[in-house]
């Protein structure tokens, strides 16, 4: 990369780059869903896989969503249900063994998996016994290989340390804190108040006791923050020094969420002083020794996912960056995401009807998409693109077999633009994107998404900045 990043960026490609985008944890998108995918569809691609040789030389990855929260984030755009009635996660649970005994009973018992993800929601709205309940009704029925991801969500308001020695007799070896922002201000104005000392000793207390890694969540964009504001977070955060960090840039779609309609637009940053958070947050990592991973993501060097991105094995999934190789996700729970092959598909997003399907004996399935040859190839492209930030030409045409200056001609003279801009070097052999463009990479990777060509409309998608 060059050293494009040390030019200011101008008002104008802020402006110009303002504009909504996919995340592209997967391509193509979940918007792209359609419910003509149905339930059967989900079950015949967990046969083939079954019968695959290829598909069972890969460890699987593993999604649980527990959707219970104690009480509202303002922000939050997660399938949530806010409740004080611990009484429902039995419920919950109960018919999360009846997804997984319809999962056993097409694509056998045993397979291997080498990731799993608690996410929500708050998983650890689950009790001790019921989170023993959960992880004894996976290892059942699931193989977990030794050193794989055994991840979970913390919502630190609810844990103490007698709660992570139960996370770690569980298996977990990974934990996510959810912080946002330690400004008291703004944990005010999103309604999350946890103070600054109880997550540094949680943290302390992870480490003490063996975890291998630590996240904290981030979010800049909310409401009452400054640069300046953000900065003194960002100080805090490289203190705390947590393995990994997840920075995410809020999209207010209170059309869409309808927490977010408690939050006043005039309280959020403007765009320029967004840019300006995720500059000085890159800087200040960068300063701290940590390695940055892509679009939102940093690692610390002797981190597996710093090391995955070294060696050209980083991964980009529904769970976001990964380090384990592009395989099968299966996703358990209300609104859960998977993919199978050749397909994605996505459960019903109401515990009602979620309980209907199963009740019938049906996956709760309610859409999904199967991929076409050019979605395949594209989704190569945009992978590449987002978790390397370089493409090979001849990569794609071996894998897929086509001639990418051909197939991708008029991509290639629309990016000449972004080349003209500093965003992108462009040669006979590849792509790649440069300092500068690692703040508008979703931009970057957009120009490929045939969708997005034939259909403008972005509100669906969370801002680029």
């Amino acid at each position: 990369m060059n050293d494009s990043a040390a030019e200011p960026i101008s008002e104008a490609l802020i402006r110009q780059y303002d504009v909504s985008g996919p995340r592209y944890t997967s391509y193509p998108t979940a918007d792209r869903f359609v419910e003509a995918f149905t339930a059967q569809d989900y079950a015949l691609a967990l046969e083939q896989r079954r019968s695959g040789a290829a598909a069972l030389a890969l460890p699987l990855s593993l999604y649980v969503h527990i959707p219970f929260c104690e009480s509202l984030c303002y922000y939050c755009a997660c399938n949530k249900i806010i409740t004080k009635h611990h009484d429902r996660a039995a419920a919950y649970l109960r018919y999360l063994s009846r997804e997984v005994d319809l999962h056993i009973q097409h694509m056998g018992v045993g397979q291997s998996v080498s990731q799993l993800h608690l996410g929500g929601g708050s998983p650890t709205f689950l009790s001790d016994a019921e989170l023993h309940d959960l992880m004894g009704l996976l290892r059942r029925n699931f193989k977990f290989v030794p050193g794989g991801e055994y991840s979970i969500e913390i919502d630190p308001r609810t844990i103490d340390a007698k709660r992570l020695d139960v996370l770690a007799e569980l298996g977990f070896n990974r934990l996510s804190f959810g912080v946002q922002d330690f400004d008291p201000a703004v944990q005010k104005a999103v309604h999350r108040v946890q103070p600054v000392e109880q997550v540094f000793e949680l943290v302390a207390a992870a480490r003490a006791r063996g975890f291998e890694s630590v996240n904290a969540d981030l979010i800049y964009g909310l409401p009452e923050q400054t640069p300046e504001s953000f900065d003194r977070t960002l100080a805090q955060i490289t203190e705390l020094r947590p393995e990994r960090i997840a920075l995410y840039a809020y999209a207010h779609l209170p059309e869409r969420f309808k927490p977010q309609r408690r939050i006043s637009s005039v309280e959020i940053p403007t765009a320029a002083a967004k840019v300006s958070m995720l500059a000085r947050s890159m800087a200040a990592f960068m300063a701290a020794g940590y390695v940055y991973i892509g679009m939102d993501h940093f690692a610390l060097p002797n981190d597996s996912l710093a090391i995955a991105k070294r060696q050209g094995r980083l991964h980009r999934n529904f769970q976001g960056y990964s380090t384990q190789p592009d395989c099968d996700m299966v996703g358990f729970g209300v609104s859960s995401i998977g993919r199978v092959g050749a397909t994605y598909s996505q459960n019903a997003k109401t515990l009602e009807e979620y309980y209907d399907f199963l009740d019938q004996g049906q996956f709760p399935i309610v859409r999904g998409l199967a991929l076409t040859r050019d979605d395949l190839v594209r989704r190569g492209v945009i992978m590449a693109l987002m978790c390397q930030g370089r493409l090979s030409y001849e990569s794609i045409e071996l894998a897929y077999l086509v001639n990418f200056k051909q197939y991708f001609a008029k991509e290639l003279d629309a990016m000449a633009v972004q080349a003209d801009q500093g965003l992108v070097t462009l040669d006979g052999s590849g792509i790649q994107v440069t300092e500068r463009g690692w703040f508008f990479v979703r931009a970057v990777a957009m120009v490929f998404d045939r969708y997005l060509q034939t259909d403008r409309t972005r509100t669906k998608f969370s801002k680029i900045l």
